[in-house]
Formats: structure tokens, C-alpha cells, sequence
């Protein structure tokens, strides 16, 4: 080994540990152990919040017990008086057991239990189905496009979104979303989700990523809540800032203060900011200003014109012609396919795309230099997707069920 080669044979193993190293951070990035919340499923449910309580019994328990059940009353009467825009005097009172038939569930917001008294402030979850006939209502009349909802969180220098779990993260999960006229979007923020929807993905204006995004996610436009969380010193006072943002360019619907006393009461203050954002954007809904981005939408290309041959005449072969769009069931397969730079993953989405019967074809997985994945979805089965790649130039191979390589 000459002298000039020898440095080289002792960065080898130093390259190698920090490649090891980049390994595990990803992995760690992708599963998040300690990353995401689950939003709460609350589509079914008209709810009320906020229903205050305040029981004496001969037990903790059975107070505790009167108490929701002095909840299911008090929340019926509620929600009928905000339905009909009419005053709580004159709510029906339904029966205990008609309350147990519709009460789908109670959520307990704070509640202190004593050995014979029990105070709380309650929510009470209500049937949709059962209970909208009794209301006489069917539902909201007006639903906005499904937005995606990427919450940001700002906390001294540092923003970030689902990159790690955070208050405000918790916040917009637990959210219920029932009696809102906006169609929230909502990731758990694990897995992938903390590398796409990050807070560095909320800056970018170009549509094509976003477009990806977006049909992956199953959204037709994005919502930004932003809290900007100052304190005046640890455990004391402190100060949000709530912005609300639509679109990728950031535009601006509404912004607002609240104030939490201690670090307490901040959690609660972060619910009360989410309400208030959804008021928000509901009047922006109603306003006109949440329309859809048509940039953002993804059409697929037509499908090319099936030639009608007479009955009475045999049409002659063509080879040079493209096979004709296979009929029956759609299918999505995922295409495997070497990307050395940007170029080339345009190139071959717009191959796929022109292949016969494909009717999407759009990066999934993008590796730069690697092997990005592409979600193809086919009118047809794998052998005719198969055949149609083949006919464009396009080299096949099966990996499995679903998944399939092609090169040139």
C-alpha cells in the first residue's frame, strides 16, 4: 500500500459506522416508538361539552353515578336547544331509559370525586342516527372538500409538526369533529407520516409533490393551524398565538390570542384554540374562501378511443397498434423502478401513464439515486399490466402479488 492510499483504508471503516448510524436515525424516524396520536373517530356522534355537575349521594359511587345521569339530561336538553335555536326552558325531557337508548358515550373533561359528593364538567356523546330523528335534523347540510390538517406548533426558535408528539398534535386529535361543517383529514403521525407532513413540507408552494400527498392521503386541499406557545418562565403564565392557514400558499383565514394562567391549564387552552379554529374555518367555508385548489387535482389521461370493427368483417392483425384497454376489474399494483436523478422518475411516470389501460400512475416512495415505488392502478389484471409495460419499452419482472420491477 503506497503512502497516498493509506488515509483512504482508515476512512473505509469510518464511513461504514456513520452509514450504520444514518441506518438506524431513518429507522427510528419511520418507526416513532414515542410518535403519534390517533385522531378520535367522532363522525357518528352530535356531542356537548361543557355540562357541569355537581352531586351529593351516600357513596362516592352512587354520586358519581347521578351525576352522569343528571349529565345525559341537562346535555338532551342542550343539544335540542341549540338544534332548534330555542331556550333550555323548553327542551322535552326524555325519560332515563329513551337518555340510556340515545347517550352513546360520556367524556369526562375534569371531575373531582369526594367520599359522598361528586363535581365535574362532562361531555355527553349522542347517536346520530337515533337521536338526529328525534331532533327532526338529517345532518349538516353544507360539508367542505376533505382537507388534510397539518398542525404546527412553534415553542421558543424551534417549528415542528408531526415530528414529534406534542400538545398541540394531541389536541387536534381528540378534537371532535361531528358537528363541524369541515371534512378534518386527520393522521395519527407515525410511520411515514412524520417524514411527508413535517413542518418543512408546510413551506413548500410547488404542486407537484403536494399532488401526491394529497391523493395518498385522500384529501383535495391542506389546512395549517399554527400555535406559537411563549411562557414567562417554566411552569408559569403562558401566551398562544393561533393562525390559521389554508392551501400551499399559505393563505391567511383568521388569528387569535388565549392565555393559560399555569402549565396546567395549557392543554386546555389548546382545546379551546382548536374549537375556536374550526369556527374559523367554518366561516371561511360558508364564505367562499374554502374552495378547492384546482392545481392540486390529479387527472388521470384519457383513455385511448376502442375502435368498433364490423361484425361482418375480420379486421387484419396490426402489430405496430396498441393493445387494446382490457376490460373488467381495476386493480393497484406497485412498480418498482431504478431513478438515478429527478429527471428520470418524470420519465417514467409519463411512460406508465401512456401505457394502455393504466388510468393512475404516481410516486409513492421517491429515492433519488435508489429504487422509487410508483402506485399503478390498471383496468385489467397483472398479465395485461404486464403486457401493456412491455409495450412501452419496458422490461418486467414479478417480485410478488402485488409488486412488480421494470427496467430497460
Amino acid at each position: 500500500m503506497t503512502p497516498a492510499r493509506r488515509p483512504l483504508a482508515f476512512l473505509i471503516p469510518a464511513v461504514a459506522v456513520l452509514l450504520l448510524v444514518g441506518a438506524g436515525i431513518l429507522y427510528a424516524q419511520l418507526e416513532g416508538a414515542e410518535r403519534g396520536i390517533p385522531p378520535i373517530d367522532s363522525t357518528s356522534n352530535f356531542e356537548i361539552l361543557g355540562v357541569e355537575v355537581d352531586v351529593s349521594a351516600e357513596t362516592a359511587e352512587k354520586a358519581r353515578l347521578e351525576g352522569w345521569r343528571r349529565a345525559q339530561s341537562l346535555g338532551w336538553r342542550m343539544l335540542w336547544a341549540r338544534t332548534h335555536n330555542r331556550p333550555l326552558a323548553q327542551a322535552p325531557v326524555l325519560s332515563d331509559s329513551v337518555l340510556n337508548g340515545i347517550v352513546s358515550g360520556i367524556v369526562i373533561e375534569q371531575e373531582q370525586i369526594g367520599p359522598t359528593r361528586y363535581i365535574a364538567r362532562l361531555g355527553v356523546l349522542f347517536d346520530r342516527a337515533r337521536t338526529g330523528q328525534m331532533l327532526g335534523v338529517q345532518g349538516l347540510a353544507r360539508r367542505s372538500a376533505p382537507l388534510l390538517v397539518i398542525p404546527v406548533m412553534r415553542t421558543g426558535s424551534a417549528a415542528y409538526s408531526f415530528e414529534y408528539r406534542n400538545e398541540w398534535q394531541r389536541a387536534w386529535a381528540q378534537f371532535r369533529t361531528a358537528g363541524s361543517p369541515i371534512d378534518y383529514v386527520r393522521t395519527a403521525g407515525s410511520g411515514i407520516d412524520a417524514m411527508v407532513l413535517n413542518y418543512a413540507q408546510t413551506r413548500r408552494r410547488g404542486r407537484g409533490w403536494w399532488r401526491m400527498l394529497l391523493d395518498q392521503y385522500g384529501a383535495a386541499d391542506i389546512i395549517v393551524p399554527e400555535v406559537e406557545l411563549r411562557r414567562l418562565y417554566p411552569g408559569g403564565p403562558a401566551v398562544a398565538t393561533f393562525t390559521a392557514r389554508y392551501g400551499p400558499d399559505d393563505q391567511l383565514i383568521g388569528r387569535f390570542q388565549l392565555t393559560a394562567p399555569n402549565s396546567a391549564a395549557v392543554p386546555g387552552m389548546l382545546d379551546e384554540g382548536v374549537r375556536r379554529m374550526d369556527a374559523l374555518y367554518a366561516r371561511a367555508l360558508d364564505q367562499g374562501v374554502l374552495r378547492p385548489d384546482p392545481t392540486l387535482v390529479i387527472i388521470a389521461p384519457p383513455l385511448p378511443p376502442v375502435l368498433e370493427v364490423p361484425v361482418e368483417e375480420e379486421a387484419a392483425p396490426d402489430e405496430t397498434a396498441p393493445p387494446p384497454v382490457p376490460t373488467g376489474a381495476t386493480i393497484t399494483m406497485n412498480v418498482q423502478v431504478a431513478t438515478p436523478d429527478a429527471g428520470s422518475v418524470q420519465q417514467a411516470e409519463l411512460s406508465v401513464s401512456r401505457a394502455s389501460g393504466v388510468t393512475s400512475a404516481i410516486t409513492t416512495s421517491l429515492a433519488l439515486g435508489g429504487t422509487s415505488v410508483m402506485r399503478v392502478t390498471f383496468a385489467g389484471d397483472a398479465a395485461a399490466l404486464q403486457a401493456a409495460l412491455r409495450s412501452q419499452g419496458w422490461t418486467v419482472t414479478v417480485v410478488s402479488g402485488n409488486v412488480m420491477r421494470i427496467s430497460r
